[in-house]
């Protein structure tokens, strides 16, 4: 945990780029009947009927200091994907830092081993080595800031039915755009202090010396 919080305590460093990491499965519903237009004092009305239409994965990488986001929409999210999106990371998104930064949960597929299951032993070295991975405790994937974030995407892009993955990617680039527009980050509090004063019981001498 103290791990994540130094992360997030270091300053702003272009060359030595934070970004945190996470995922979501987004379910594809598509309406089975045209909804009926609003009209004055009633809303836009849809039939609890609905069609599926399978499932995507966001890929969603932020950067709390600089109040950057992208999402990353694939089919899945295997080793593969994940390896794949670690390279777009290095060579796409950050091409001139020269170390980024990444707070990540612990799934299984968020190893260096993934790489080297996907790509051969050089390229998988050669993106690793722009790669500082820092991994959120066990039960502790809360204190990623990019859950925020994803909770923001949620609320404000993900709320209606949305029914491919065209109109997926269109909703979420819209999003994204204003969002980073607006800069906007996460006003995170929650630093090394306060966890040893809010989480003593993980702190059996301060627990001690307290008593």
């Amino acid at each position: 945990m103290e791990d994540v919080l130094s992360v997030y305590a270091r300053p702003f460093d272009p060359k030595r780029s934070q970004v945190c990491f996470d995922e979501k499965l987004v379910q594809l519903i598509a309406e089975k009947r045209r909804p009926l237009p609003g009209k004055a004092g009633q809303p836009e009305r849809y039939d609890y009927e609905y069609k599926r239409n399978g499932t995507r994965n966001l890929f969603m990488f932020f950067q709390p200091l600089a109040g950057w986001r992208h999402v990353l929409v694939t089919e899945r999210r295997t080793k593969i994907d994940y390896a794949e999106t670690m390279r777009y990371l290095v060579d796409e998104l950050f091409p001139d830092a020269e170390v980024i930064v990444v707070v990540q949960d612990n799934l299984n597929t968020h190893t260096p081993a993934s790489l080297y299951e996907a790509f051969e032993p050089e390229e998988a070295k050669r993106i690793l080595d722009r790669l500082e991975f820092h991994y959120t405790p066990k039960h502790g994937s809360w204190l990623n800031m990019v859950e925020i974030e994803i909770g923001v995407l949620t609320e404000q892009c993900l709320d209606d039915r949305i029914p491919d993955e065209t109109s997926l990617k269109r909703s979420i680039a819209a999003w994204e755009t204003v969002r980073n527009e607006q800069k906007a980050t996460v006003n995170w509090t929650f630093d090394v202090a306060a966890a040893r004063n809010k989480l003593q019981r993980l702190y059996p001498n301060i627990s001690k010396s307290s008593c």
